[in-house]
């Protein structure tokens, strides 16, 4: 009896993915495609006022560092392919920028936990951006109303907090985000 048919992954090259519609929002991990949900009212917001934190942050001490947020492509991979759009990012390094992407991890991560999918942020994009040489990530859930740390430069791992809690940016010397005032505005 022949196995059961089962959907085979679209697998993709580099030349193939740069040729997909803007429209398109998707990412890639060993170089299989997977499209993802375009984000909700709560998720834009709460990622507008962190990249505006970690801007201004960088602003006011005229640093080097850059923020982006999604959709802006790092490709952490070649070989197997792996490109994924953090909700936001801070790139330390300039030589990564290459006009179109991140080619390399970026030094701090935030992603925002989407309701339909909140094992893509807690396991699968921790165990890539742990291997790729990310310096920190947190997943940010809006739902949960849970931060959690992931300082990888010194081994610290899913330290949860709430959102009434001020949190160190631990890549950064001094910098602080009191989500209790994030909160607070976006009525979370």
């Amino acid at each position: 009896m022949p196995p059961a048919f089962q959907p085979q992954p679209e697998i993709i090259t580099l030349e193939q993915y740069e040729a997909l519609p803007e429209s398109r929002r998707a990412e890639v991990f060993d170089s299989v495609i997977y499209d993802t949900a375009s984000p909700s009212q709560i998720h834009q917001a709460l990622s507008m006022e962190l990249s505006n934190i970690l801007y201004n942050y960088i602003k006011s001490r005229k640093g080097t560092c850059q923020v982006f947020s999604a959709p802006f492509d790092v490709k952490l991979s070649d070989k197997p392919l792996t490109i994924v759009q953090p909700d936001i990012m801070v790139i330390c390094s300039k030589d990564k920028l290459d006009g179109k992407r991140c080619n390399g991890a970026p030094d701090f991560i935030i992603e925002i936990v989407s309701p339909g999918n909140p094992s893509d942020d807690y396991i699968r994009k921790l165990y890539y951006y742990k291997n790729a040489g990310t310096r920190e990530y947190w997943i940010t859930d809006p739902q949960r109303k849970i931060i959690s740390v992931n300082y990888f430069e010194h081994n610290i791992v899913s330290v949860q907090y709430s959102f009434n809690s001020v949190i160190k940016v631990n890549i950064f010397e001094d910098l602080w985000i009191n989500f209790s005032d994030i909160a607070s505005l976006l009525n979370i």
